[in-house]
């Protein structure tokens, strides 16, 4: 009901807006075109609220940093995963490696890390947020990295639109902060001489309003043992980015974020 109406609402506006556009002829500007890509999002009745982990990995992409398989939690390690907060945070450990993988064009790892990922989708038993061809549609963009990162990222988002529809919001924050965490730890080790890159300094600060954002919406949920955890397990990290003025950043404490989510990441993925 909520989807029709903002449908509704959108159909509405730009009626109106073309209508605006043929009164005053003289005018050659031309109305907005409504890109359907762009309602899709509008319209869900659960927006993924962090930026993606592709965000993150496109950035260290721009700036020509090296891949580097190792830094990423091997497939191998899938069946490791027993608990629900291992598993809900292992999958969004998951879907940064592929967001890191498919950003780099590697694609023996890109469907690696889908397949761990769909293996741990269907231990949490949330497979129907999944597209049924999913599979075949990343096997068949392999070489075609805009519309793969397409398909990737709306399985990012239908998985957790799905478990909000569905009563399992808490789940979806330990996807969410699992993916936080492993593209973090990404940025803060895909180089030895992280400090002395600004590019790659201004990338891990910018990580703090999306942790801010994240501690806020786990404190909601906190009642949740695996969430009170979770929120224990960033509480280091979230200091010290709090402790990071507007800007600028010192060597102790880019050291320290590097440390902790080291430490974090490690303790996730063993």
């Amino acid at each position: 009901m909520k989807s029709t109406i903002r449908i509704a609402s959108l159909v509405i506006a730009a009626t109106m807006m073309l209508t605006a556009c043929n009164s005053k002829k003289a005018k050659k500007d031309k109305a907005p075109e409504i890109k359907k890509e762009k309602v899709e999002k509008e319209v869900r009745e659960f927006v993924y609220p962090l930026p993606t982990s592709f965000e993150v990995t496109e950035m260290l992409n721009r700036i020509e940093a090296a891949y580097i398989l190792s830094l990423s939690n091997p497939a191998s390690n899938v069946d490791k995963y027993l608990t629900e907060k291992a598993q809900a945070i292992n999958l969004g450990i998951y879907s940064a490696d592929l967001s890191y993988a498919s950003t780099y064009h590697q694609q023996q790892e890109t469907l690696d890390f889908m397949n761990a990922s769909k293996n741990l989708i269907d231990k949490l038993d949330i497979s129907p947020a999944l597209d049924k061809k999913l599979l075949e549609a990343i096997e068949n963009n392999l070489d075609n990295k805009d519309e793969l990162v397409k398909v990737i990222t709306n399985t990012f988002y239908n998985t957790y639109e799905y478990l909000n529809k569905n009563d399992r919001g808490s789940v979806s924050l330990l996807v969410i902060s699992g993916s936080w965490v492993e593209a973090l730890y990404i940025a803060c080790h895909i180089s030895e001489e992280t400090f002395s890159n600004k590019e790659m300094v201004a990338i891990i600060m910018e990580q703090k309003e999306p942790l801010n954002k994240l501690m806020t919406m786990l404190e909601v949920h906190a009642a949740n043992e695996d969430i009170q955890s979770t929120i224990d397990d960033l509480k280091i990290l979230h200091e010290i980015y709090n402790s990071v003025d507007a800007g600028s950043i010192t060597i102790e404490q880019l050291d320290a974020i590097e440390k902790n989510v080291a430490v974090l990441r490690e303790k996730y993925v063993s």
